[in-house]
């Protein structure tokens, strides 16, 4: 029962439906909750329907087989394992069942109160036919049973049993006017039979001839032994009715005995359905299958749809963050629109303001350099051009006496190492070296140029 999570048992009536939720605890099932309602109004998904959660939390739903569709038999076996009470049942299945064996589901429940050493079983058997027509309007209603159970048996034995005699259930067999009887001798379950309670005439006796040809039955079967003690397992309504003809009929005292709530009938129902193993079931094989088959199918449909809808969520996902991307790009765009005039204005009036303050740092730099020339060259050296090109060279020509090539070095030198504002002026590595030869009159032509030392402005 450790597998189980939770058990739902239904019962069904001519026109209404009861469903009880129990959740595992302790060895036991508890009440979670307790729905009612139409019989042919669809169940609720969440009641019994199976979900992932399934897999972890297994649901055992189980179904009341409507009594009129069952059939009761006792048998004394051997003891044995159970799979031999099983093969010892299935060969007498022809002698216990009152339908053929071809057009019957069976089930089998083994009961704690046997002999020495014999074991008492109870063999359940219904027509295939009507299960297979309640299986189909549980499915109607929405409601797959993992098993079919037959409350009676828990009625049985949740009865306590002290002396030998017969107990009396009405209703069980789901007629209103029929009862199961429940022979006990001998701490053992001895028989199962039916009475019918007429509804009129010498009601009185036609009880006493029910019960008296089955009390003759179990002293020709050896079982009765003495007479037995009359028990009626009814609720005061019940009993008002059947109590009367019975002690009228057999002219016995009749003692009631209170019967077991329906909720704590389904309760005990459940915990035998999660004991009781798989062999044991009267859900026939094939519904067992296909239901099982279906929970599969359903899964994978469930995924395959999360999964759909996850990569729909995504795809709507990604369309509105590239619709929020495109919009926001486009404002950008718009503005970079609107801006782009005043920007090229912006551009076109930083380079006129460049070339205008180039053109003035140009005019003081040639300034400069000639300002160092006047002051650098010495007095008998004649200047004869001076070329200011291409924004930082200056080229220097002249002449001087033959005996001046010392002072042109100098002035040379003292170029390239002029100052302006405590920053060189000139780039000493740069520039055309001192170049001087002999020309007509004892003079000597000189020339060499120069390169301003001065950074572009970005």
């Amino acid at each position: 029962m450790a597998r189980w999570h939770s058990c739902n048992v239904l019962h069904t009536a001519a026109d209404t439906r009861q469903v009880w939720q129990f959740d595992a605890r302790d060895g036991g099932f508890s009440l979670n909750r307790e729905l009612a309602g139409p019989v042919d109004e669809p169940l609720s998904g969440k009641v019994a329907a199976k979900t992932w959660s399934s897999l972890w939390q297994p649901r055992l739903n189980v179904a009341w087989l409507p009594p009129a569709s069952v059939f009761l038999r006792v048998a004394q076996l051997p003891r044995s394992s159970f799979e031999e009470t099983l093969a010892m049942v299935e060969l007498q299945l022809e002698k216990l069942s009152p339908i053929p064996v071809t057009q019957v589901v069976w089930s089998l429940h083994l009961l704690p109160k046997s002999a020495d050493n014999l074991q008492t079983v109870v063999v359940v058997l219904a027509e295939r036919k009507a299960v297979e027509e309640f299986l189909g309007r549980l499915e109607g209603q929405g409601y797959l049973a993992d098993r079919l159970e037959v409350p009676v048996l828990d009625h049985l034995q949740a009865t306590p049993v002290s002396e030998d005699g017969a107990w009396i259930y009405p209703e069980a067999c789901g007629g209103k006017n029929t009862a199961l009887v429940a022979w006990w001798y001998g701490r053992v379950l001895q028989n199962l039979n039916i009475i019918m309670l007429p509804p009129a005439g010498d009601r009185a006796a036609s009880l006493k001839e029910q019960l008296t040809q089955m009390a003759w039955a179990g002293e020709l079967e050896g079982w009765l032994t003495g007479p037995p003690a009359w028990h009626l397992v009814a609720d005061e309504a019940t009993a008002t009715e059947w109590e009367p003809p019975l002690r009228q009929g057999l002219d016995e005292p009749i003692i009631i005995v209170p019967p077991v709530k329906p909720v704590e009938l389904a309760a005990l129902t459940a915990k035998r359905a999660a004991q009781a193993g798989p062999k044991v079931n009267l859900l026939p094989a094939e519904f067992s299958t296909r239901y099982q088959q279906q929970f599969v199918d359903r899964l994978w449909m469930r995924g395959l749809g999360a999964v759909l809808a996850l990569y729909v969520a995504g795809v709507l996902v990604y369309f509105a963050a590239l619709q929020f991307l495109t919009y926001h790009v486009n404002a950008v765009e718009g503005e970079v629109s609107k801006q782009s005039g005043s920007y090229t204005n912006v551009i076109l009036l930083k380079a006129r303001y460049q070339v205008l303050k180039d053109r003035q740092e140009l005019k003081f730099a040639a300034l400069d350099c000639w300002k160092v020339a006047a002051e650098t060259m010495p007095e008998n050296v004649t200047l004869d051009t001076y070329t200011f090109s291409e924004g930082q060279k200056v080229s220097l020509h002249g002449t001087a006496p033959a005996d001046q090539t010392g002072e042109l070095l100098n002035f040379n030198e003292t170029m390239r190492r002029a100052v302006i504002n405590n920053q060189p002026l000139f780039d000493k590595t740069k520039g055309d070296p001192l170049a001087y030869q002999s020309a007509p009159g004892g003079v000597v032509g000189w020339g060499f140029g120069l390169e301003l030392k001065r950074v572009e402005v970005q």
